[in-house]
């Protein structure tokens, strides 16, 4: 067997006997010495030799002669002095009991003084244990919880370089479950995650969604790991590959078996850190390290998803909310669910007060509507929703409820009103038939073109609807219904089959509808706008998109609240080393999800993957054309960044002559250089930039093509109402026409740029209508193409491991 598939031998029994012996204590966490006997349990790196000197007890010469080596480490002990080091809680004494005796008698008084000292200074870092003490009352209650002084072996390091400490630690999240992360180590470790480029010091991943050999390919990246294995000038190696994977394999086994998402779990690790690792012969010697747990919590009820289907393919409609005397948010939504083309048979409106509105008949509420109801729209005021919830599970004749109104949760007023919600619908779930699903509320409604409705309130003179327009196998899911509107205003080509506004997630998540459309054989997009996941369901909604994606669909995802003021105007949740943002981004892109990092590349993804979802990538050999000197230069700087990294393209002989023939015959090849990126100068017409995009396009070498279409060039057909007949885009011998039908016929990607102003949009519009990607800069372009490129032989090489791992 290779060595590093080797799996740790973890005793798990005895590790819950120290958590539990733990607990019968009354404490939530472990010390330190307890935490090196759970890594020795857990058959990772074995720890130095340690032993407590307790708090009022005069340990003899003997005791204290117990360790090996000129000096030992004394570290006081205390649950809530987590960083030892700043208030003196970590001294390096010579190994002779008199100076050891000594020391440990200094550290019981001053540590807590300078402790006290120091939360005086610092207020807002006070612990909840300390709240409100102040002086002798504070340095008393210090006092008091410190438990003695931890003896330790002295293990000096092989070198005190910069990045010869490792930190590794797993956590628990309520978005994502068990986290586990891993980089640069020491007191600085902060720091370097906040000052580094991204995933450069400190990388991290699922626990439930990685295994330790993929972990350390992602680890490989880190200055840490080049570092330690001596790739940098003047290291050495200090530390082996399959050590390194031991470890990692080590805590994510017990990310797993802790975890919140196993209903077996008899605790659940809130946090276990050893930072630093320090290096001596190549050992692993953890130098300090922490460990909270908390017992596990009661498992929600799952959520019958397969009647997502009622909600987006409904036979029958009910809307309740619709005024008869004017046009409330519930008429527009009827009208707009008419003017789709739902059968108006197929629809009731909710009303006693009416008999029709609009053509469709009215009943006084639900009991009097005749058989079932795939989807009830509700449109009425926040405060009417419990009432009306507890009848529609009460009468279990509705499969889907779309609930539209806000206050359901978003203000401190309106919460109560959302927990009474979401309890009954919880114990709905938990009824054998599962009861109806809900989406929203705070929802601005679903378009769904197979189903044949709209429930959206947007007026069509605001969001003109686009019947001409084809079709995308997509589905555009988002927290955001404002967002979703906007997005599709700027780009109604985006056309998905489905629009969903997933709004407060009272019941229905991101999760939940990513794992419903990975399955649906009519969507081979899914676009997600997200703020924020409910517990633990990003890990559910990380699990959707990895089999989404294994499925062979395209996910584009875009995080809300990705800075601190991000988070504050989101959910508020607080950061660690592997901040909130930083943990969803990683699992997401190791699913195969293309994360976008603002509005605008969302967009330009969301509508390259529905224009080249069809087209073959089996590689990142790029090849770039343009008219124009700046462009070509700017392509080539758009290689690399933190997110992608392609190659430009080695042209074949043949593609290399095809082109040198085309530059003869246009009198440009005493102008032109074949090389990539190409500048074909400004003096190429419309023929000769078709004809050499289509024979890069041909190379077995290329993988995709970039190619500005000289949209300012004097002899390009690029200008629409035009009477001058050379520059006529309708022309059949223009690029706009040539570069529609050279995209069609061949497998490779082509891309397009048409920089310039308003004067070209018409010839924009009339390439994107022809389904060919085009962007307006050139640097975008090549960017967002990587983007998508590297997705798409992410998601291959994915595909690959999994059937490896099944074979």
């Amino acid at each position: 067997m290779n060595a590093r598939t080797i799996k740790p031998t973890i005793d798990f029994d005895g590790i819950t006997a120290l958590l539990q012996q733990a607990a019968d204590e009354g404490r939530h966490y472990l010390f330190e010495y307890e935490v090196y006997e759970l890594l020795r349990l857990s058959g990772a790196e074995t720890p130095p030799k340690c032993e407590l000197l307790p708090r009022g007890v005069r340990p003899s010469d003997e005791a204290l002669s117990i360790m090996p080596g000129d000096k030992v480490v004394l570290k006081i002990v205390s649950p809530t002095i987590i960083h030892k080091t700043e208030v003196g809680g970590v001294k390096i004494v010579p190994n002779d009991p008199a100076k050891i005796r000594s020391a440990w008698r200094r550290m019981m008084y001053e540590v807590p003084e300078n402790y006290a000292a120091w939360i005086e200074r610092n207020p807002g870092y006070t612990p909840r244990e300390y709240a409100g003490l102040a002086g002798e009352a504070l340095l008393a209650a210090i006092a008091d919880d410190v438990r003695g002084v931890l003896m330790v072996q002295f293990m000096p390091p092989d070198s005190a370089a910069f990045g010869n400490e490792l930190i590794m630690g797993v956590r628990r999240t309520r978005e994502f479950g068990m986290v586990m992360n891993s980089g640069l180590g020491g007191t600085d470790t902060e720091v370097y995650a906040e000052r580094f480029r991204k995933g450069q010091a400190v990388v991290a991943a699922s626990t439930a969604l990685t295994d330790a050999e993929t972990f350390f390919e992602l680890y490989k990246k880190t200055i840490s790991y080049k570092k330690l294995a001596g790739l940098s000038r003047g290291q050495q190696r200090i530390v082996t590959d399959e050590q390194l994977i031991e470890c990692f394999g080590a805590f994510r086994a017990l990310g797993n078996h802790y975890s919140p998402a196993n209903p077996d779990a008899p605790f659940v690790l809130e946090e276990l850190e050893i930072n630093p690792f320090a290096f001596t012969d190549y050992r692993m010697v953890p130098l300090d390290g922490m460990c909270r747990f908390s017992l596990p919590g009661e498992e929600a009820p799952a959520r019958p998803i397969a009647r997502i289907r009622n909600l987006l393919r409904p036979e029958r409609i009910g809307v309740i909310g619709v005024s008869g005397s004017r046009m409330n948010f519930g008429r527009m939504i009827l009208r707009n669910i008419l003017t789709q083309g739902f059968p108006r048979d197929n629809v009731v409106v909710l009303n006693p007060k009416e008999t029709e509105i609009d053509g469709v008949a009215c009943v006084s509420g639900l009991d009097a509507v005749q058989g079932e109801l795939d989807l009830l729209v509700v449109a009425i005021g926040a405060q009417m929703v419990p009432d009306l919830v507890e009848e529609v599970i009460d009468k279990g004749t509705v499969a889907s409820v779309l609930l539209i109104p806000g206050g359901l949760g978003e203000t401190e007023d309106s919460k109560e009103r959302a927990e009474r919600i979401v309890a009954r619908i919880g114990e709905a779930h938990r009824s054998e038939d599962g009861g109806p699903v809900f989406l929203g509320g705070n929802s601005m409604g679903v378009i769904s073109h197979p189903g044949g409705y709209d429930t959206w309130f947007v007026p069509d003179a605001k969001l003109p609807k686009h019947p001409e327009l084809r079709v995308n196998r997509a589905a555009f899911i988002s927290q955001s219904g404002a967002f979703m509107a906007i997005t599709m205003s700027r780009c109604p080509l985006l056309n998905p089959a489905y629009l969903i506004s997933m709004g407060n997630q009272t019941d229905l998540t991101l999760g939940d509808m990513v794992a419903y459309m990975k399955d649906q054989d009519d969507v081979d997009i899914i676009a997600v706008y997200a703020e924020g996941f409910n517990d633990l369901d990003g890990l559910r909604f990380v699990r959707a998109v990895r089999d989404a994606v294994l499925a062979g669909k395209d996910v584009i995802f875009y995080k809300a609240g990705r800075t601190p003021e991000g988070k504050t105007a989101t959910s508020g949740h607080t950061a660690s080393l592997a901040g909130d943002y930083m943990v969803c981004e990683s699992c997401l892109r190791q699913a195969g999800a293309m994360v976008a990092q603002n509005f605008q590349q969302f967009e330009d993804l969301f509508l390259l993957a529905t224009m080249l979802h069809h087209k073959s990538v089996t590689g990142n050999r790029i090849a770039a054309v343009s008219g124009a000197g700046f462009e070509a230069v700017g392509m080539a700087d758009s290689l690399q960044s933190d997110d992608y990294r392609i190659a430009m393209a080695s042209y074949a002989p043949e593609t290399a002559a095809a082109i040198a023939a085309v530059l003869r015959a246009k009198k440009l090849d005493a102008l032109v250089a074949v090389k990539n990126p190409l500048d074909i100068n400004p003096s190429a017409d419309d023929e000769a930039h078709a004809t050499i995009i289509e024979a890069l396009a041909k190379d077995p070498g290329v993988d995709a093509v970039v190619a500005s279409l000289g949209p300012i060039s004097p002899v390009t057909h690029t200008l629409a109402d035009t009477d001058q007949e050379c520059f006529d885009m309708e022309s059949p011998a223009s690029i706009t026409e040539l570069a529609a039908a050279l995209f069609e016929r061949n497998a490779t990607p082509v891309v397009g740029v048409v920089d310039g102003g308003e004067l070209f949009e018409p010839m924009r519009a009339k390439l994107r209508a022809a389904g060919v990607p085009v962007f307006e800069s050139c640097d975008n372009a090549v960017a967002t193409t990587a983007l998508y490129i590297e997705s798409r032989l992410y998601r291959d090489r994915m595909r690959r491991h999994f059937q490896e791992i099944q074979e």
